[in-house]
């Protein structure tokens, strides 16, 4: 099934929102010293964007590694975007899943902080990516 212009611009700006959102989610945790929960939120940020980027380019999966390899293979190997951001997205699918499923993990407070920080230019580059591209 395909989708209509109209309807896949719309399902891109909806991706993007729940990046946003996302962001806003984290932070206040962040705030509130819920540091392993903003992992979640972190990550998810960084996903929802790339899938902003998938329906972009027509690739749909559900599997959260098959879509990092298909962002990493088609962005970060061939140049169109630094290979910086693949670090940034491995850092925090990595750093979700072990805080959502690790035990007696604790995360520092500086190490979220600039994971945080390193989403939100993850996010804007990508949103930039999809808007020039």
């Amino acid at each position: 099934m395909t989708i209509s212009e109209s309807d896949k611009k719309a399902l891109i700006e909806y991706r993007l929102k729940q990046a946003f959102e996302s962001s806003e989610v984290a932070a206040l945790l962040i705030q509130h010293e819920k540091f392993s929960a903003s992992l979640n939120r972190i990550y998810y940020s960084a996903f929802y964007s790339v899938l902003a980027l998938a329906i972009k380019y027509g690739f749909k999966t559900s599997k959260h590694l098959q879509l990092i390899g298909w962002f990493n293979k088609n962005f970060i190997a061939t140049g169109k975007i630094e290979t910086e951001y693949g670090r940034i997205l491995r850092d925090c699918y990595e750093y979700r899943t072990s805080a959502d499923y690790d035990s007696y993990v604790e995360f520092d407070e500086n190490d979220v902080h600039v994971l945080f920080d390193e989403m939100n230019t993850f996010l804007q580059r990508i949103e930039l990516f999809i808007k020039q591209n």
